[in-house]
């Protein structure tokens, strides 16, 4: 927990956990996957958000990805895919996982696997396979792989205390899962956290652009807001650029993964707060209520302060 740039609280239970520990922290790779999109674009590697991801991926074409641009893929609004199930084998996330972990197929038949469901643009559905395509297009635009351009731009500069990894598929041609296979130390996600929460700024360096981290405090449309993500999503949450944004005067915004992964930004309240888990179950609607209500209290309580 970091409050006004200075640790405040630290704790690890658990036999496994500590300070130098890498955790797996699923879907959180996502938001790290979009502060390297943000870079990439301020660079001019990817020319803008509505290049469709076909243009540095001619592999997908024909396929659902035929179409979709960065910035749908960003939100998550594809149009792509079917429902994110963890229990349902035949879902997309887990043809996906399964063909990582070489038990089936490759990764890029999986992605090719999925059809479309609806326009894109214009629905929200949480995929792991939108953030699959945009990590492929990250490492075609820039001729970099995931983790050399994560430890050049982003992880160099914050100056993190541990090295960071990505899961990569068993099968050749070896990938990285860009939407869930990131491991990195609690303190190096909470400095994260802080770059987004001041702005995208580290020690007078612009990391990633203002602009960008203000993209992922909300989308302004419609089926993105707060409460508006449908009947399969916690109402306290809405959506953009792979983050979950948290509505209200503060415009709060986190990171999550399965089994209870966050990463807690509040940029008004100068509050950041990673908590790492072991959920016995992938998605518990009533656990991420309950550390939802207790952060925000928390959160709520270090604001107040003088």
């Amino acid at each position: 927990m970091v409050h006004r740039g200075r640790l405040v609280h630290e704790e690890y239970p658990g036999r496994f956990a500590g300070p130098d520990r890498r955790f797996q922290l699923f879907s959180l790779t996502k938001s790290v996957t979009s502060a390297l999109v943000g870079i990439a674009l301020e660079d001019g590697a990817i020319g803008s958000v509505d290049d469709k991801a076909v243009t540095y991926c001619p592999q997908l074409a024909g396929s659902a990805f035929d179409g979709p641009t960065v910035d749908d893929l960003l939100h998550m609004s594809s149009g792509a895919g079917g429902e994110e199930d963890y229990e349902d084998p035949d879902a997309p996330v887990n043809r996906l996982m399964r063909a990582v972990a070489g038990q089936g197929g490759t990764v890029l038949e999986a992605v090719r696997s999925v059809r479309p469901h609806t326009t894109p643009g214009t629905w929200f559905n949480y995929s792991t396979l939108d953030t699959q395509v945009l990590g492929w297009v990250l490492e075609a635009a820039t001729g970099r792989t995931l983790a050399q351009y994560a430890a050049e731009r982003l992880w160099g500069p914050i100056g993190a205390e541990s090295d960071a990894y990505y899961v990569l598929s068993r099968g050749l041609p070896r990938t990285a899962v860009g939407g869930g296979s990131f491991n990195a130390a609690v303190r190096d996600m909470a400095r994260f956290g802080l770059l987004m929460a001041r702005g995208g700024r580290w020690d007078g360096e612009q990391v990633v652009p203002a602009s960008w981290v203000e993209r992922g405090r909300g989308a302004g449309l419609p089926h993105l807001e707060t409460g508006a993500l449908g009947d399969r999503y916690p109402g306290h949450y809405g959506y953009a650029n792979q983050w979950w944004t948290l509505g209200g005067e503060r415009r709060a915004f986190t990171g999550l993964g399965i089994y209870g992964q966050f990463l807690w930004v509040d940029p008004e309240a100068d509050v950041v707060v990673v908590k790492t888990s072991a959920w016995p179950v992938a998605d518990d609607p009533a656990l991420d209520g309950e550390t939802a209500a207790a952060l925000t209290a928390l959160v709520d309580a270090l604001a107040a302060e003088a």
